[in-house]
């Protein structure tokens, strides 16, 4: 269970401004349902002040998601449009008396709507997919200059981070190394000594928090170690877990029970593989058996 703070639970269980503004005049909208995560911002703005009079939000998503809207509507309201797009996602956390670390996306998502629904007020096009900017995440449609810009807000150093602030990496994986791009291209800003070309990709290979690199017998047993631990959550659902088979980064498992099919597989698989990361100190992908294809298939 996530560690919400009793503000959080407020905000969830009596969410503030919830429901249509039937005089909005700027309305942004950002993520998607398919993405398990959606939002939209409605503004009434007054045109000869530009003050935000109201707002409201109808929100899709978990209860970190619907208080953080709820706080965003809380916390702009009397402000100006120039003094609202100042408003950072930390502040969003911090007017909750913070977020759980792998809920801080729905405070960047937050704060995304309220930049699309001012540009929406002033009749610009706000750029929700940086069209600029290299698709990294194509599960959750994150690209580059996302990642990139969240870094830099709240400087963020690890792939966990990023995931944690905008999903990206969060579910099958498979872009964590484009991340880890991005995460060196910031870092080789922000370091002064060496020349730009002479940073190098950040730690592709190496492991991560700076963990020795283990035996094969070593990095098995803390994935056993792992798996073992989750499992009493998973049977107190009716359902379990397996491993079927480890090759290299992949970790091959078989869902069990009402985990197989179920429609939270894809955030239970991530929540494994994030913790047999940190375990392993290193990037791995944990895959539902049907991914696994023997050689030569």
């Amino acid at each position: 269970m996530w560690d919400y703070s009793e503000k959080v639970k407020e905000h969830f269980f009596s969410p503030r401004n919830a429901g249509v503004l039937e005089e909005a005049n700027g309305v942004g909208d950002v993520g998607s349902i398919s993405c398990g995560d959606a939002l939209r911002l409605m503004l009434k703005v007054d045109p000869d002040n530009e003050t935000i009079l109201d707002a409201r939000f109808q929100t899709f998503g978990c209860g970190s998601a619907i208080a953080s809207s709820s706080a965003l509507t809380e916390i702009v309201k009397g402000k100006t449009l120039d003094e609202a797009l100042k408003v950072t996602n930390q502040e969003i956390a911090d007017y909750l008396d913070g977020l759980p670390p792998e809920k801080m996306h729905c405070s960047v998502m937050g704060r995304e709507a309220l930049h699309a629904a001012i540009a929406n007020y002033r009749g610009e096009v706000w750029k929700d997919d940086h069209e600029e900017g290299a698709l990294i995440c194509k599960c959750f449609a994150i690209d580059a200059v996302m990642i990139e810009e969240t870094i830099r807000e709240n400087n963020l150093s690890t792939v966990e981070q990023v995931t944690n602030y905008t999903k990206a990496g969060g579910s099958c994986a498979t872009c964590h190394e484009g991340i880890e791009e991005v995460l060196a291209k910031v870092a080789g800003e922000r370091c002064t000594a060496p020349a730009a070309s002479e940073v190098k990709p950040a730690a592709a290979a190496a492991p991560i928090n700076g963990k020795p690199k283990l035996t094969n017998y070593q990095r098995m047993r803390k994935i056993e170690e792992v798996i073992e631990a989750v499992r009493p959550q998973l049977q107190r659902d009716h359902g379990d877990i397996e491993i079927v088979e480890v090759e290299g980064r992949n970790i091959y498992v078989k869902l069990q029970g009402a985990c197989h099919g179920c429609m939270m597989e894809h955030a239970t698989l991530g929540g494994i593989q994030s913790q047999i990361a940190e375990a392993l100190g290193e990037m791995v992908r944990v895959l539902p058996v049907s991914s696994h294809r023997p050689a030569g298939h």
